[in-house]
């Protein structure tokens, strides 16, 4: 039987864990954290086949541009001197255009499909204890420009096979009758679902540690040792492990610990915010992404979760108390109704998404390293893509023909 050694606890190794499990292979993963403090465990939640659009899209350079003039805006890059940074920079930019997002769309489509219908099956097979809720996700819009746009994003929603409603002001108050509103209307993606992922991060742990994963926790990778060009040894600062196969999946850290293999990839960590309240009164029942103010709501029962933004400042947890101001703003303008305090700031969460310049994850073999495994660069999406990558991975492992075409997830595609 292989050993196979995860890289990254978040919600992609945990996920890949699952499948590899399942197939028989023996399984440790490695963590430099205690899988509680990662972007896995904070963000809003989503499984959201709606999203089939990549970041790297037409407009989204010079909104961003106009963003940046605001400390409270969604989006954010730091001016640094980094060489990756210009390069992450450059295939960004060249990447935002319509006919790359025609081309991406399909292939980002298709994984959120997989990736949603394997996740009843996770739910079903370890058991209901992350709230999850198949009720749909609110795309909402407080100007008629910003519903005209979303109304055209349903209609291309619909040639994927998504299931969507196009709601006026009066029809999406009704959703949410016990909140005041002030919205132009929404676009409900009766597809999507959502769940607290913290906790489902939790039931994936207790799941995998009854099949005998071993978790080696507070772990941080210093190096490899190589063996004619395979991977025989993983150095950390707990003592040295061996391998047969090793899945990388370090989240942020991607470039980092890759780097040491000898493997160069564009990835930037872009950090996002959020905040959980506790008991809110009279709280929404619908998940809801708030477009003029790119930022998201989560309810779960008593609690609500708000949280967004794009900050492109490095791998840091430095927070930016204007940037979760923003996101308050957005949800009091959406929500006038909804009682709730702008956090102090010790409770503001932050964490960093792993983001790709083209939107699109990492999922493949390396040509420099035969028994590795890469699977990151999922952005906003990891607990979206997170069952459909661990199926992937094991695929990948097992030398087997992928459920669908991986190609656009290639590691070497910017080189």
């Amino acid at each position: 039987m292989k050993n196979i050694t995860v890289i990254g606890g978040g919600v992609i190794g945990l996920c890949s864990t699952y499948y590899l499990q399942k197939e028989g292979y023996a399984v440790t993963i490695i963590e430099k954290g205690d899988i509680t403090n990662g972007c896995s465990f904070g963000n809003m939640g989503y499984i959201s086949p709606s999203h089939f659009i990549p970041l790297a899209s037409p407009g989204i350079i010079s909104q961003g541009l106009k963003w940046m003039l605001s400390p409270t805006s969604p989006f954010y890059i730091k001016p640094r001197m980094s060489r990756d940074l210009v390069q992450w920079g450059y295939h960004f930019w060249k990447n935002s255009t319509a006919a790359t997002v025609k081309k991406n769309a399909p292939h980002l489509n298709d994984i959120l499909q997989l990736s949603r219908g394997l996740m009843d099956d996770l739910r079903n097979d370890i058991g209901d204890t992350f709230h999850m809720e198949a009720k749909g996700c609110l795309m909402m819009c407080k100007q008629k420009k910003t519903l005209d746009h979303e109304f055209h994003l349903a209609d291309e929603a619909e040639k994927f096979g998504l299931k969507v409603e196009r709601l006026k002001k009066q029809e999406v108050q009704q959703l949410e009758p016990s909140i005041e509103m002030d919205v132009e209307g929404a676009v409900l993606f009766k597809d999507d679902c959502h769940l607290n992922p913290g906790k489902m991060m939790e039931a994936l742990k207790i799941y995998l540690e009854t099949k005998g994963v071993k978790f080696q926790l507070n772990t941080s990778v210093t190096g490899f040792e190589k063996h004619h060009n395979k991977i025989s040894a993983i150095i950390t600062d707990k003592g040295k492990f061996d391998c047969d196969e090793i899945v990388l999946a370090a989240g942020s850290w991607l470039p980092v610990v890759a780097k040491m293999m000898g493997i160069k990839l564009l990835l930037q960590a872009g950090k996002g915010y959020s905040h959980t309240y506790a008991n809110v009164e009279n709280n929404i029942t619908y998940p809801a992404i708030l477009i003029d103010g790119r930022c998201a709501m989560t309810p779960w029962e008593q609690q609500l979760r708000i949280g967004g933004t794009m900050e492109i400042s490095g791998i840091n947890d430095n927070i930016l108390v204007k940037r979760m101001k923003g996101i308050y703003d957005s949800a009091k303008a959406f929500y006038p109704g909804l009682k709730i305090d702008f956090p102090a700031t010790d409770k503001i969460w932050s964490g960093l998404r792993p983001v790709t310049p083209d939107g699109l994850p990492y999922i493949d073999r390396t040509a420099g390293v035969e028994n590795v495994v890469i699977a990151g660069g999922h952005a906003m999406l990891g607990v979206s893509l997170a069952t459909a990558t661990g199926k992937l991975v094991t695929e990948l492992v097992q030398h087997k023909k992928s459920k669908i075409d991986i190609s656009a997830f290639k590691v070497n595609r910017f080189s």
